[in-house]
């Protein structure tokens, strides 16, 4: 007698955003892809809720009542690496921008085609789980000081303090980590990503967000721009 898999865990993501016709819009497209979601309409709500659950990605509008958008993001991105995508009306390439260095890995721009916010969170979520994949367990990445462990997108400073990367920062720097010392061109980084469109568009704000993070006084920089070319990290990696 054969016996049955169990089904697969469904995704589910949290949508926060004031109006409840977008976050339904939403759910309804979800279903169609066998994922599942939770509706908050307030900051703090999506913030109590986040204290018992992980979910598997954060959609986030930027015009909430109680908190400001780019606020929220900054707190999810303190607490987890959970893959997060912006909603807003603002489609102003700054507030692209700023979203970017705050740790979104995605923007979206009101109106919307609820398709198109699903087919972003599934690259997303299987860029996530491909990296977490090709980690070898609790394979760890060395470097001046600092400790990158890709399973969990966690970088810890030489003082001990942690911060969580975004799947994109992550494939960005685990790419360079795994090549120390060697320039890596725009095309190698790309291709490392998947050629994922968000990646493209918003590569080098990645690089110079990975640099804040890694940035300590009176320290050179660990990554090195070569015009032209591309990328390199200058420093020796131990991996363990």
């Amino acid at each position: 007698m054969q016996t049955r898999s169990a089904p697969a865990a469904k995704r589910t993501v949290f949508i926060v955003d004031d109006e409840p016709a977008i976050g339904n819009l939403l759910l309804d497209a979800m279903v169609q892809f066998d994922m599942e979601g939770r509706v908050f309409s307030t900051a703090s709500q999506m913030l109590a809720a986040l204290k018992n659950e992980t979910p598997d990605a954060c959609i986030v509008d930027l015009g909430l009542p109680d908190m400001e958008g780019m606020a929220l993001i900054n707190e999810i991105r303190r607490r987890s690496f959970v893959p997060i995508i912006v909603l807003s009306a603002r489609g102003h390439s700054s507030d692209r921008v700023m979203g970017l260095e705050l740790g979104a890995d995605d923007y979206v721009v009101k109106p919307f085609d609820p398709r198109e916010v699903v087919a972003r969170i599934r690259s997303i979520l299987r860029r996530s789980s491909d990296l977490i994949q090709s980690s070898a367990g609790e394979e760890r990445a060395r470097f001046e000081g600092w400790i990158y462990q890709p399973s969990s997108h966690c970088l810890t400073s030489p003082e001990g303090e942690e911060t969580f990367l975004s799947t994109g920062e992550a494939t960005l720097l685990e790419a360079l980590l795994r090549a120390p010392k060697r320039v890596l061109t725009r095309d190698y980084l790309l291709e490392h990503g998947g050629r994922d469109e968000s990646l493209d568009r918003s590569i080098d704000v990645r690089i110079s967000r990975i640099r804040k993070k890694l940035n300590r006084k009176n320290e050179p920089a660990h990554i090195r721009t070569i015009y032209g070319s591309g990328y390199m990290l200058t420093c020796d990696v131990k991996w363990g």
